[in-house]
């Protein structure tokens, strides 16, 4: 029978309560954001609480009997959603488990409590209705699936309310709707607005408001910029073609998207008038329209606002996630209709010219309304772009205290952001782009952050796989390209890094950290040709010819040549400060500070570093790497007072906490002949040793691999110190061209040097032959090295000794 509606028909699992009547879920009294798909899946796996509901059965009861496409990527989804809306884990599930290659069961208590039972109408002999109360036996206690187990009497009598309840949120979800007009997997493309009021002031404003506004929605997927610019390019048009209604409807078509809003505003005279209209890409006809009166311009941004969400309703959307997730305009955005239209014009230059050009526009955007929390962002995401993490972090700072004058997906971007570049806590960051992602499934650039934050936890295989996933939807971004082709060389699969740029390389893509991956895999597999030739385009374009020259002195110096790369280093930083780009010119000065101290040259060290923190004082990078070489030069006190700052300000830092204060610590501990405290201070490097270091371009020179050697060494166990120089040799698509991948054979020589001098009779030859050999093989590597450095002068007094 058909069960009414009541708002009294809930169900409760742990701190959770599900209320079938109004569609909703809550936790202790506060509701929790549900799109209608998961909810639905949710209502199936607990008509059953305990039972394994299969994909099939799922598929057969909320997906239409004749569709199959997607419908895999739809319960994936709505079980995503299901564990963020539960604060669930799919590795230790507490209310959700996956049986694998059969389906899924909720595994939670669940309690049926009907607060308020409903009477039952009967007949009475006269015809008339008798109302009559359920039995209270029937309902007077909520029951659980370990009374089920325990053959608790009244299981079988509170169940079937309890199933009522589920075949009325399940079977009427036509209670709802008409058949929707778009499905969650269908993308739109925004024409540009017709603005005929003679204001250039809507201009591109308008279309970027619609945008933010549509983008609140979980349903509807905007075509992103790129993919519209690769899109025009397939038809032969210029990246700033406008798009008309005629020019945007071939664009869907070729895009493959459902269909494609067009918006325009006029004056009627004092008054603007403003439309929107959605039409099907395949046939012209119209979806959905609204048309509102606007009575002053200072309106405009809120009446679009409250237009879209009427169309997103139209289109099929939820009414609760339009509810939701509907953030007025002006509160999302700005008030400012001048700061907009900056911020329209910087999004258009970021995607037509890159970071650089976009900066002036989203500076102006702030400085027009200093409220603008996207606009912060913005800066952020551009700086971040440039390599200039200490300018990024300060408007990511600015943004997340604003953070709460946005929509719901502009916010998440905030935090992650803010967490993934300002406390750099690793954790916190990747919790939160699952989030967004389990949210917003269709959000691209949300899987190649979240990448970006497993390779700086060293788990590149999930980076590479969730790359993957977020290029699926956006093929015609360059960054996706670049990342899969870092993290390849990071597992030592240089043939699939060469396959992802060339795979960027088809479509016409270029980035300046494709050209960079590519001098890596050149590097490595000893491809002078590609070297030279990645390093000139860099150089050729004055934005980046920082990053070809720092790595041309890289290169240099991982041979010996440390005269050619003290002039490349020169040249790196001036081209940095002629860029503005002080921070990484800061970067590449302390980078060749720690190489000085290894190489045996303390007051160069000491020099550089000092004028590298004059050239950026606040940058985390050139701090964390000048308190190195500090270290490694003897430079207590320096070291000290810079690691205790360091502390200080990034308290939550993943790779500050983890990786370089332990690798400055152990140092200092090693300069006071103590290699047990070194040890045990690097201790907290282990867990996320091989990532990335997040404010250098895809790599890690493994500092800290290397000093644990030292500590090795210092100690007496040869063993122990073998294991960790070969594991820098091991990981070279990591450590790519720095220095230590040139040291790591003479600190293996010296490990199995070591070996040979504590052994005795035939056992100690067996450790001689691998000293010679690795020494042969540093030395090799250095045969025209600058003779007067002084770790090649002692490398060749301990190889004579042992020869």
């Amino acid at each position: 029978m058909d069960a009414p509606a009541s708002s009294g028909r809930r169900v409760r699992t742990g701190l959770f309560e599900i209320d079938f009547g109004a569609v909703e879920i809550h936790k202790e009294g506060r509701r929790i954001p549900l799109q209608e798909q998961p909810f639905r899946v949710l209502a199936v796996l607990l008509e059953h609480p305990g039972e394994v509901i299969t994909r099939e059965e799922l598929h057969g009861r909320l997906w239409p009997t004749d569709t199959f496409v997607g419908f895999d990527e739809g319960i994936n989804t709505a079980i995503r959603k299901l564990r963020v809306a539960f604060g669930d884990s799919a590795d230790s599930p507490r209310f959700i488990e996956t049986i694998p290659r059969r389906g899924y069961r909720f595994i939670a208590p669940v309690h049926v409590a009907i607060a308020e039972p409903a009477p039952l109408s009967e007949k009475t002999s006269d015809g008339s209705a008798d109302a009559k109360l359920l039995d209270p036996d029937t309902v007077s206690a909520p029951m659980t699936i370990s009374e089920k187990a325990s053959g608790g009497k009244h299981w079988k009598l509170a169940i079937p309310a309890a199933l009522a309840v589920l075949a009325f949120s399940v079977g009427s979800y036509s209670y709802l709707h008409r058949k929707p007009k778009l499905a969650e997997t269908d993308t739109i493309v925004l024409a540009d607005f017709s603005n005929s009021t003679g204001d250039a002031v809507f201009d591109d404003t308008l279309k970027t408001a619609l945008t933010i506004s549509l983008r609140q929605s979980p349903f509807l997927n905007v075509l992103p910029d790129s993919q519209v610019a690769a899109t025009l390019q397939l038809m032969t048009r210029p990246a700033d073609t406008r798009l008309t209604p005629d020019v945007a409807r071939e664009l869907c078509l070729r895009a493959g998207s459902k269909a494609y809003i067009a918006g325009a505003i006029g004056s009627l005279g004092s008054e603007y008038v403003l439309g929107l209209k959605a039409v099907n890409c395949n046939n012209g006809d119209t979806l959905a329209q609204e048309q509102v009166t606007v009575a002053f311009k200072e309106q405009v941004l809120d009446t679009l606002g409250k237009a879209a969400s009427k169309l997103r309703t139209e289109l099929g959307e939820s009414l609760s996630t339009v509810q939701t997730f509907d953030v007025p305009l002006a509160e999302a955005t700005t008030s400012s209709l001048e700061a907009l239209k900056a911020y329209s014009l910087g999004a258009k230059a970021f995607h037509e010219k890159g970071a650089a050009a976009a900066l002036p526009f989203n500076q102006r955007a702030i400085e027009l309304d200093p409220s603008f929390a996207m606009g912060y962002r913005a800066v952020g995401v551009e700086y971040n772009a440039l390599g200039e993490v200490a300018r990024a972090s300060e408007y990511y700072t600015k943004a997340f205290k604003l953070r709460e004058h946005t929509s719901e997906r502009e916010k998440l971007e905030i935090i992650a952001g803010y967490h993934a570049t300002v406390t750099g806590d690793a954790d916190k960051a990747v919790q939160v782009y699952e989030e967004k992602i389990a949210r917003y499934p269709r959000d691209a650039l949300s899987y190649l952050n979240l990448g970006v934050e497993y390779g700086a936890q060293g788990q590149y295989e999930k980076a590479a796989a969730v790359t993957r996933q977020g290029l699926r939807l956006a093929p015609d971004q360059s960054r996706f390209y670049s990342a899969l082709s870092a993290f390849a060389l990071a597992l030592q699969r240089f043939g699939d890094s060469r396959q992802a740029i060339r795979d960027a390389q088809a479509r016409k893509l270029d980035d300046y950290s494709l050209h960079c991956d590519r001098y890596a895999a050149a590097f490595l597999e000893v491809d002078s040709a590609t070297m030279a030739e990645q390093q000139q385009w860099l150089v050729r374009n004055p934005e980046y010819a920082t990053f070809g020259l720092a790595l041309a002195s890289d290169t240099e110096a991982y041979g010996g040549h440390l005269r050619n790369a003290r002039e490349l280093t020169r040249r790196a930083v001036e081209s940095a400060r002629r860029a503005d780009d002080r921070e990484n010119g800061a970067i590449w000065q302390t980078n060749a500070a720690v190489q000085e101290a290894a190489y045996g040259n303390p007051r160069e060290a000491r020099q550089t570093a000092a004028e590298a923190l004059k050239l950026a004082p606040a940058s985390q990078g050139a701090a964390s790497e000048a308190a190195l070489a500090f270290a490694m030069a003897g430079e207590t006190a320096r070291a000290e007072s810079l690691a205790q700052d360091l502390e200080r300000r990034f308290p939550l830092d993943t790779q500050i906490q983890s990786l370089w204060l332990p690798a400055i610590r152990a140092q200092l501990a090693l300069n006071k002949k103590n290699p047990t405290s070194a040890l045990n201070a690097l201790q907290a490097a282990s867990a996320i040793e091989l990532g990335n270091i997040q404010f250098v371009n895809n790599t890690s020179c493994l500092y800290h691999v290397y000093i644990r050697g030292k500590a090795y060494l210092a100690a007496g166990q040869g063993d122990s110190a073998a294991v960790e120089f070969q594991k820098i040799l091991d990981h070279s698509g990591i450590v790519w061209n720095c220095w230590t991948g040139a040291l790591a054979h003479l600190g293996l020589a010296r490990a199995y040097a070591l070996k040979f001098r504590a052994a005795k009779g035939a056992e100690a030859e067996t450790f001689r032959i691998p000293a010679l050999n690795a020494y042969n093989d540093f030395l090799t590597l250095w045969k025209n090295a600058d003779p007067n450095i002084p770790v090649l002068q002692q490398a060749k007094t301990e190889y004579a000794k042992l020869k």
